[in-house]
């Protein structure tokens, strides 16, 4: 059965601190997973970027050495001290360097870690950011792997022309999949598991004296592949007809999804999905409380829509009003480095959360049914993230904004007690408005044009919605609109694809603005 996106490993979430979750949400998996690879206590790290990467010209301002500090420091994602890693890893005497070199890569977002413990350990790691947090080690040491976090992953090192461990099927009877890897005159087995690995397994293992070495590497997603069960749908017909059927909401349908591709308990889904929107709720708060933080383009200004607001200034007890000030809130607490939900993506996290807390408490919805309407978000983002996924560094910000255009369109037609179709059109509406969007951050800080792309997309997703649960025909299907999302990326010019190279991003004030801050870490932008 082929793997399928899962709503807790690939769409909502991670959890994190952070501009953006392809930058530092990824690269704090890369890196906490390359600990498990070295073994021992850190001595000494050098990170690799590739010269015509995407990372190369951007990964300070975004927030790349701030999560591979973070997870070779060991820090979680949510932890206070990961504003400060720098200091961390002083206190601690351990040297964290960054270059940017030559080196062969099959993808943008590629980083190489050379990795140096106490005891005279060394690893050589090199792995790709995939969007959304989502990350993939590529090769150990000269070895080809595929390790996705998802996995507790067991390897097996020793040389080429020795014996090698039989039955291990019999001694690992749960594995997922065993595969073989060839450097040199040396052979790398990795054993991909469920489940933690015994130590009755490791000794039977290290007892047969033909292995010269053995990892363990812990997964970093949420939830464990692997203990999947075959969903009665697949494609996006199959699945509306399948709601049609059984009289399922899209709600439902996503809640479905969730439990049959984790394995989970139902109430441990829902459960999880509460902590997560806990989190999102708390970070519309913390926003418009007030954030500060030198290191930033815009001050706070979610609490303008407010002052405004009794002024006179603005449309009186307008919807748009709370959906402005919400996704503010959200993208403020994300520049302020507090915790917040990469939704899907940490530069596209406003959309979601912001225009459904507006819509919930226009109509009164209660929390049960919010979190409802979270799964019909999680659902249509699983299913882009089956087709381009979330990467604006290979798609631009259509996969960003665009994703959670759809995303909130769905959910905003689910509180309104719509059905699984309306949905699911709606979703459909609010991608095709943004396809072709691209992807140009100022100064290299996810903050602007992001914030109106996420206020954008919020609106267009409540108006998707509208016409949607209205009657108005979405003509092309969902499957077709996430299909050409991909292919009018690949006539995208690489320079409005994150690379802060293109669009706004080399405007004569946004270099001023970037040039500012690389100054004096402050910016020159005021509210007026």
């Amino acid at each position: 059965m082929a793997k399928l996106p899962g709503i807790f490993n690939d769409v909502i979430g991670p959890i994190m601190r952070g501009p953006s979750s392809s930058h530092t949400a990824a690269s704090w998996r890369a890196a906490k997973m390359s600990m498990d690879l070295l073994n021992e206590p850190l001595k000494k790290a050098i990170i690799d970027f590739d010269k015509n990467g995407a990372w190369a010209p951007n990964y300070r301002e975004q927030g790349t050495t701030l999560g591979i500090d973070g997870g070779l420091l060991g820090l979680d994602m949510a932890d206070d001290r990961m504003k400060q890693t720098e200091k961390v890893a002083s206190e601690r005497g351990i040297s964290i360097s960054y270059e940017i070199n030559s080196f062969k890569t099959n993808h943008v977002n590629t980083v190489r870690l050379k990795l140096e413990g106490i005891n005279g350990k060394t690893v050589e790691v090199l792995a790709a950011s995939l969007g959304g947090g989502s990350v993939e080690i590529r090769e150990i040491d000269g070895f080809e792997v595929k390790l996705c976090g998802d996995f507790y992953e067991l390897l097996l090192f020793n040389n080429k022309s020795d014996p090698f461990p039989e039955n291990l099927e019999l001694i690992f009877p749960l594995y997922k999949s065993i595969s073989e890897s060839f450097h040199n005159d040396k052979r790398l087995v990795n054993i991909k598991l469920s489940q933690e690995v015994s130590e009755k397994a490791i000794n039977q293992l290290k007892n047969t004296n033909v292995l010269e070495k053995l990892i363990i590497v812990n997964p970093v997603l949420p939830v464990i592949s692997g203990n999947e069960t075959a969903l009665p749908f697949s494609t996006v017909a199959s699945l509306l007809e399948y709601a049609e059927k059984e009289d399922l909401d899209l709600a439902a349908i996503g809640l479905m999804y969730e439990v049959y591709q984790s394995g989970l308990p139902e109430a441990e889904v829902i459960e999880k999905m509460e902590h997560l929107v806990n989190i999102i709720e708390n970070s519309i708060k913390t926003g418009l409380a007030g954030t500060v933080y030198d290191d930033r383009i815009l001050p706070q200004q979610s609490h303008l829509i407010d002052k405004a607001h009794k002024r006179g200034k603005i449309l009186q007890n307008s919807i748009i009003n709370k959906i402005i000030a919400n996704v503010s809130a959200i993208m403020e607490s994300k520049s302020a480095m507090e915790v917040v939900v990469a939704n899907p993506t940490a530069g596209s996290c406003g959309t979601v959360g912001g225009v459904m807390r507006a819509v919930a408490d226009d109509i009164g919805a209660t929390y049960e049914e919010l979190i409802q309407a979270y799964f019909a978000t999680g659902v249509i983002g699983a299913y882009f993230a089956m087709g381009p996924g979330f990467s604006a560094e290979e798609h631009g910000c259509q996969v960003e904004c665009g994703a959670s255009a759809g995303m909130a369109a769905a959910g905003i037609v689910q509180l309104f007690g719509g059905t699984a179709r309306q949905a699911v059109d709606a979703a459909s509406m609010a991608i095709q408005n943004m396809i072709g969007l691209v992807c140009d951050p100022i100064a290299d800080r996810v903050e602007a044009p992001c914030l109106g792309k996420n206020v954008s997309a919020a609106v267009n997703a409540l108006s998707s919605a509208t016409m949607s649960c209205a009657g108005y025909n979405a003509l092309i299907p969902l499957n077709e609109v996430i299909e050409t999302v991909s292919s009018v990326s690949s006539q995208m010019p690489t320079c409005v694809k994150c690379t802060g190279k293109g669009g706004l991003a080399i405007t004569k004030t946004a270099c001023m603005i970037k040039e500012q801050l690389a100054s004096n870490k402050k910016s020159p932008v005021h509210n007026s």
